[in-house]
């Protein structure tokens, strides 16, 4: 498995480069397009998940024991978390949008019923593994509903709520808009209330935060080391981005508003690293500080981690019922939601029984890379050599989203 996953790192790199040389002016224009900080709340919010709020207070402890994990010492634990969530990873991203947006219109490989049906497995496989990382969360950060352990009734009636509420919201693209803006404030909106709750409140030194995020430098100064998996942990991380890049991509590309490719790239490293590294310096202040989050503080940041897992079910679901044709037009808005919300909370089951892992969906999804770089190299080289520009049919039309359903 290490040496697919590297494989796929390197192919993913080396594609990058090919379109930033290729293509590096084209203007990228979705089906949909969208102003670009619209684009970025819903690149954000649904190329992240409950991971985001949830993962790094119980991981800075790991990546600072060197002893146990030697392979850690060449940076801080704030900047070894970074590593496996910001900047350079989000090139997953940006290669599947841009070929989703601009090449796979004249490829259609996507379009090949075998590769669809196992691009929509992908998805909904993701899907579920996302409301199974909340499910298995909510023991550390809700205790008084527990042991702070186990996983009770309480928890599986959260998550199966989080799941109505995403695919009914699902049911219109509409929604989508309000969704990822409303969850970009929500979430700086928490990053203000940790940071007074450490910094002013707390009374810590000011010094302590921006020490924290000078630290993250570390991470930029060792890129190298984050390319390829440090460790079973890090290759768990890698293979989680590569299932959800496959999805993010085709998701995405629908709302680049006119940007060049170039920026697009820039956009997707830059501006959802800059939250995240904020984020994690107030999280990593109250680990090294020993600050308490039980209570208000613990609330708030489940709050903001369901409502990150509703964006990111919202824009899955409505990807993969809109490849598989499953939609509420054909069906009715009832039978939709139902049969939806069926199939993801007995997904979700199966990863909680540890039937799925999320590191089979991402090798598949590496599979599907080399298998369209083949058919492109065997069938469709000329045609991909000869693109010039994104689909004529789409235009730059910022309205357009509100007269689509």
């Amino acid at each position: 498995m290490t040496i697919w996953l590297n494989a796929g790192i390197i192919f993913t790199l080396l594609a990058v480069v090919i379109i930033l040389l290729k293509w590096g002016n084209v203007r990228v224009v979705g089906v949909t397009p969208v102003k670009t900080f619209t684009f970025i709340a819903i690149l954000f919010t649904s190329g992240l998940d409950v991971g985001l709020i949830m993962f790094p207070l119980t991981e800075f402890a790991g990546y600072a024991d060197i002893k146990a994990s030697p392979e850690y010492a060449f940076a801080n634990p704030l900047a070894i978390e970074f590593g496996y969530w910001g900047f350079l990873i989000w090139g997953f991203y940006f290669l599947t949008c841009f070929y989703f947006c601009v090449i796979e219109p004249k490829v259609k490989f996507f379009e090949i019923p075998w590769v669809k049906f196992i691009n929509n497995v992908v998805i909904i496989g993701t899907c579920a593994f996302t409301a199974y990382l909340l499910l298995t969360n909510l023991p550390w950060y809700l205790p008084e509903l527990g042991d702070g352990t186990s996983v009770v009734s309480e928890f599986y009636l959260i998550v199966f709520a989080a799941i109505c509420f995403a695919v009914y919201s699902s049911t219109d693209i509409k929604y989508v808009r309000i969704l990822s803006i409303a969850t970009t404030w929500l979430f700086l909106a928490l990053i203000a209330f940790m940071w007074v709750g450490a910094f002013v409140i707390g009374d810590s030194e000011m010094s302590a935060f921006t020490n924290n995020l000078g630290s993250i430098g570390t991470y930029f100064a060792n890129i190298n080391e984050f390319i390829l998996p440090l460790n079973d942990y890090h290759e768990f991380y890698l293979f989680w981005w590569f299932a959800w890049s496959i999805m993010i991509g085709q998701f995405t590309s629908r709302f680049v508003g006119g940007l060049k490719t170039y920026q697009v790239l820039g956009a997707m490293l830059i501006f959802p690293s800059i939250p995240i590294a904020i984020w994690f310096s107030v999280l990593y202040h109250y680990h090294e500080a020993g600050i308490p989050t039980q209570g208000i503080k613990n609330f708030a940041m489940v709050f903001v981690g369901i409502v990150f897992v509703i964006n990111s079910l919202d824009s899955l679901v409505r990807l993969y019922t809109d490849n598989l044709n499953l939609t509420v037009k054909r069906f009715g808005k009832m039978k939709y939601i139902l049969g939806n919300v069926v199939a993801l909370s007995l997904l979700t089951l199966l990863f909680k029984l540890e039937f799925l892992q999320i590191q089979w969906v991402g090798a598949l999804v590496i599979g599907l890379f080399f298998l369209c770089a083949a058919f492109i190299g065997y069938s469709k080289f000329k045609t991909v050599k000869n693109i010039d520009s994104s689909p004529k049919a789409n235009k730059i039309d910022y309205t357009k989203i509100d007269t689509v359903h």
